[in-house]
């Protein structure tokens, strides 16, 4: 379902955004310093199944793992898909356990 979908980060509305069938996907974050905090994440019903969550959080991480930078997820989704994807937990800064 993604692999046509470019993902966008937009600076302005602080979120990253991939849309798909007509309906856009968020994961919203705020920037501090060499540290991004996902804070939400917004997946419409009518494209929601737990493959599409995974790759949507998968292709943002590898947006951010690209800048290098430290990821804090403060989602409840976004830290469960950390804690089952062990080569992120790389991202998280020190002192940081999920």
């Amino acid at each position: 379902m993604t692999e046509t979908a470019e993902l966008v980060d937009n600076q302005f509305l602080r979120q990253f955004e991939l849309k798909v069938e007509n309906e856009m996907a968020i994961i919203e974050y705020s920037l501090q310093e060499r540290k991004i905090f996902l804070t939400k994440l917004i997946i419409p019903d009518t494209i929601r199944t737990r493959e599409f969550e995974l790759e949507f959080v998968d292709m943002v991480f590898s947006n951010i793992k690209e800048r290098n930078i430290s990821v804090v997820p403060t989602s409840p989704e976004i830290a469960k898909f950390v804690r089952g994807n062990r080569k992120y937990k790389r991202m998280l800064p020190v002192g940081i356990r999920i």
